[in-house]
């Protein structure tokens, strides 16, 4: 029991800190009002961290607009705690600007004019997000008092103490006395799996070129030469900002054309890209329509109750057999709902006789096809969420030209699907997506589902949520097409493998369903590293890992053990050491987690997973430090619950 006032210390100081802090103050009053010590150890400024700091390239961007990023939690959020209302970033900035938000450090005048210019529907700069971020922290820490003391440097260690707490060692030399410690790491780098470090042995003997995995903004491109060939592999939003950087980074710009399209304008030093990737493509656009239709209310087949009548039925849950049919079935009620009641033009059936047809059918039967084709006479509307998943599939090209037609055209199409206000059921579909990849973590205990099913949501059901919902901003791509018409970028196509040649010292990229192969001698794997505390490079997880006071997740699959590389933690998100138990005074938190990887921030008014596993993360720290502190816990009030949940959200 600590002598005096607990201490919390919090390892890493990114969003994710900033929000749990913010709960922290809500719920003291209900919890816990003691005095309370909290240290928070973070290299880079509090509030924005490591992958939102200021100190990016200017011209990175978010992938949400800013009326849809919010840090607060606010009456939607279905939590113990209470709501705490607050500017999402597009208010935030107007409150900048007409003075009623003051506590906010003198801008640089690019800031001034970004502030100036932003709309609702503004990608914001991450510049500016990182001053939403530290604004949000910093009024977070102020309401703690002088609770809250900063540590500008990198946690190196923990170990145990006799007396029940723990000492975090950090990079200055010092060590901080914990009785509770948050690890809040947020992505961290890995040493390269067996695939990358062979590529990158093989560059190292060759003189070639090979960027690993890792968070695109950290590499040094700087080895990569005017017009070098370089094959890339990744066309997520790793690949993006990789553009960003090669192109506009290295002094050439878009040009607006008399006929509404864009020319880029090289500078000469950009080099030739070759990308390539599983699917071919890269993600789809965000969205600008707005829906015309009936309002989403609750979700009618992916529910609490449904969820319930299958564990009910099952000893464990297989995500592609029990939970996809409800999930696509409540993705299809959302999108044909938005074309039957917003578009009846396309329609040769009334909604409510649609619907009510519709609830009794399951998604793979052929009455629901057969419902849809009579329902919506274009074929082109109908929702095919395999052929949306994998568009290439089944699909052989005759050669390299046959690619870039079939990619740049696949790109138009997206373009004109979600970048005009004529297709508002692209939207539905994706406020479905969002809506159900939030409810995952809420109603489906992670320990009912068989070990295949948690492979397949942590990876391909998280992939094909960020493939369509978490795309870049819809002129990220029409800047990929002026690049592809400026000669600067070429498409490999879909089942990118990528191999080298001792014999010419280069690497060599085929796509198995065009036979066309190109060689290069640089590579870049454009994607974060993949999760995984054994290999990490960030020596807090290391420390966790060898000491046995963490562990990653194993899962028996039927290949054998299986380890996802997540930092393994409990339902109350308490780490779990090597022995099995979970350490009563260590948690984890955060996308490194065996948690459902929530986001950090998210869209006002929508039941933000995040903020309900903030809030829960919150009451629990607070409850462990009261009864360290050895008060008697409050009345529990009426209808009380504190059993906090994995949450499940993307990254905005």
């Amino acid at each position: 029991m600590p002598a005096t006032i607990p201490a919390i210390v919090f390892i890493g100081g990114g969003p994710r800190t900033a929000g749990v802090l913010e709960r922290i103050v809500a719920n003291r009053p209900e919890v816990f009002a003691g005095p309370l010590q909290i240290h928070v150890v973070e290299p880079h400024v509090p509030g924005s961290g490591r992958i939102w700091r200021y100190d990016q390239d200017p011209g990175l961007l978010l992938n949400s607009m800013a009326a849809d990023i919010t840090m607060f939690t606010d009456g939607s959020v279905d939590c113990e705690g209470p709501a705490a209302a607050g500017p999402g970033l597009a208010e935030w900035a107007a409150g900048v600007l007409d003075g009623s938000i003051i506590d906010v450090p003198d801008f640089p005048r690019q800031l001034w004019d970004q502030l100036r210019s932003l709309t609702g529907a503004t990608f914001p700069t991450r510049r500016l997000q990182s001053q939403y971020l530290e604004w949000f922290f910093r009024r977070a820490a102020r309401s703690l008092g002088r609770s809250v003391t900063v540590h500008r440097t990198t946690a190196v260690g923990i170990t145990e103490l006799a007396d029940g707490g723990h000492a975090v060692g950090l990079a200055n030399g010092r060590t901080l006395h914990a009785d509770i410690v948050v690890a809040a790491l947020g992505h961290t780098d890995s040493h390269p799996d067996a695939a990358s470090a062979r590529f990158s042995g093989f560059a190292a003997r060759h003189g070639g070129y090979h960027a690993a995995p890792s968070y695109t903004t950290d590499v040094d491109y700087s080895a990569i030469a005017p017009g070098q060939d370089v094959i890339v592999a990744g066309m997520g939003l790793a690949f993006v900002d990789l553009l960003v950087l090669l192109m506009e980074g290295r002094g050439g710009r878009f040009q607006e054309t008399p006929d509404g399209g864009l020319r880029y304008l090289p500078s000469g030093r950009e080099p030739r890209l070759w990308a390539g990737s599983r699917r071919g493509i890269p993600y789809h656009s965000k969205i600008s329509a707005s829906l015309r239709g009936q309002a989403p209310g609750p979700l009618q087949f992916f529910t609490d109750a449904a969820v319930q009548a299958l564990l009910e039925q099952h000893g464990e849950l297989d995500f592609h057999q029990h939970l996809w049919p409800l999930i696509a079935k409540e993705a299809g009620h959302y999108y044909y709902r938005e074309i039957l009641t917003g578009s009846p033009e396309r329609a040769a059936m009334d909604w409510d006789e649609f619907a009510a047809r519709y609830a009794g059918l399951d998604w793979y039967s052929p009455g629901r096809a057969g419902l849809v084709a009579a329902a919506v006479p274009d074929p082109a509307l109908h929702l095919d969420l395999e052929r949306l998943d994998r568009p290439f599939d089944g699909v052989h090209f005759a050669g390299h030209g046959d690619v870039q037609e079939a990619v740049t055209a696949y790109i138009g199409d997206d373009l004109r699907l979600r970048d005009s206000p004529d297709h508002p059921e692209t939207l539905a579909l994706f406020l479905a997506l969002l809506h159900i990849y939030m409810e995952v973590g809420r109603v489906v205990p992670p320990e009912r589902l068989n070990a295949r099913s948690q492979q397949v949501i942590h990876g391909w059901w998280h992939g094909f949520f960020s493939f369509v919902d978490s795309g870049p901003p819809p002129h990220r791509l029409r800047q990929m097409l002026a690049l592809h018409r400026a000669g600067l970028l070429q498409f490999l196509g879909p089942g990118l493998q990528v191999s080298t040649d001792e014999a010419t010292g280069t690497f060599l990229a085929t796509s198995p369903q065009s036979g066309v192969s190109v060689s290069a001698t640089a590579l870049i794997e454009a994607r974060l590293p993949s999760t995984s505390v054994a290999r990490s490079l960030n020596p807090v997880l290391a420390s966790l890992y060898s000491s046995g006071l963490g562990s990653e997740q194993q899962l028996l699959t039927a290949d054998g053990i299986h380890s996802t590389g997540k930092l393994l933690v409990s339902a109350r998100h308490q780490l779990v050491g090597a022995d099995g138990n979970p350490r009563p005074t260590l948690f984890g938190v955060g996308p490194g987690t065996s948690g459902w990887g929530a986001g950090a921030f998210a869209r006002p008014n929508t039941n933000a997973a995040p903020f309900r596993e903030n809030d829960a993360l919150a009451r629990t720290l607070l409850g462990v430090a009261r009864d360290l502190h050895g008060q008697a816990p409050p009345a529990p009030s009426a209808g009380a619950r504190i059993t906090p949940e994995p949450a499940a959200a993307g990254k905005n």
